[in-house]
């Protein structure tokens, strides 16, 4: 049987009065690529960020692995070890060298020693395409770099499952192509990943399945081929529309 890693249930999100998710059913299988789209302000990034608890529910069960996220009673340190978060921007520690960013966490959080570390940390550096730049400062690299380097960071936690937040809608058009291929070797080798994005034609490439989440509801969700290619909802043919004309044909 398939291992579901991520299960979703009836999941709400209120800010006040403002009701942002209303309702998300979700499973993600191991090894699987979600990616969700929609417009601005649909609960896109909420709903990633519920998953692994930096925002809490208001009803709803969220669980990750063997791991309820939403039970009061969960030890969410380790709970959120099985998850690794890259968002819109770095978050890299300005005054730590590269390879410092890849290892305090690992020898804080997961007790590991100096070596092995370091060596987790360089082999995900090569991962990404950035062997040989452990001593870089932050403010060395460009953008691109950065969220390559906060994408290796999370990968050396070793995570069960990967979450993007629109990991290049901060980044100069010529920087994102690097980021999205290491994206892509990342769904070869067979990393479950929920993939928050705007990149249509990667979610197209890429994604096993496609959301499209309006209103904090889930509006349509399938292969990316009938979900991008011919959808159903008239609220994701205008969506896509918008989004892809003049560059391709929904």
């Amino acid at each position: 049987m398939t291992e579901t890693v991520v299960r979703v249930t009836d999941l709400h999100k209120s800010f006040g009065s403002n009701h942002v998710l209303r309702g998300i059913d979700l499973e993600v299988a191991r090894g699987d690529v979600v990616c969700i789209i929609g417009p601005s302000g649909s609960g896109k990034s909420t709903l990633l960020r519920c998953v692994n608890l930096l925002e809490v529910p208001t009803r709803g069960t969220v669980v990750v692995g063997d791991h309820e996220m939403t039970d009061p009673d969960v030890d969410i340190d380790a709970a959120r070890r099985s998850t690794g978060m890259v968002f819109q921007q770095f978050n890299l520690f300005a005054h730590l060298s590269v390879l410092a960013n890849l290892t305090i966490a690992q020898r804080r959080v997961l007790g590991r020693s100096r070596d092995e570390a370091e060596k987790v940390a360089r082999h995900n550096l090569e991962r990404v395409g950035l062997a040989g730049r452990e001593n870089a400062m932050p403010r060395q690299l460009s953008g691109g770099q950065q969220q390559r380097v906060a994408i290796a960071r999370a990968l050396s936690m070793d995570p069960s499952v990967m979450l993007f937040d629109e990991p290049t809608s901060s980044l100069d058009p010529e920087l994102v192509g690097d980021v999205l291929d290491v994206m892509r070797g990342l769904a070869r080798d067979g990393m479950t990943m929920l993939v928050v994005t705007h990149e249509i034609q990667f979610a197209r490439e890429v994604a096993d399945r496609v959301l499209f989440i309006d209103g904090g509801v889930i509006v349509e969700g399938g292969v990316p081929a009938a979900v991008i290619g011919n959808p159903q909802q008239e609220r994701t043919r205008t969506f896509l529309a918008r989004v892809l004309h003049g560059t391709a044909e929904v």
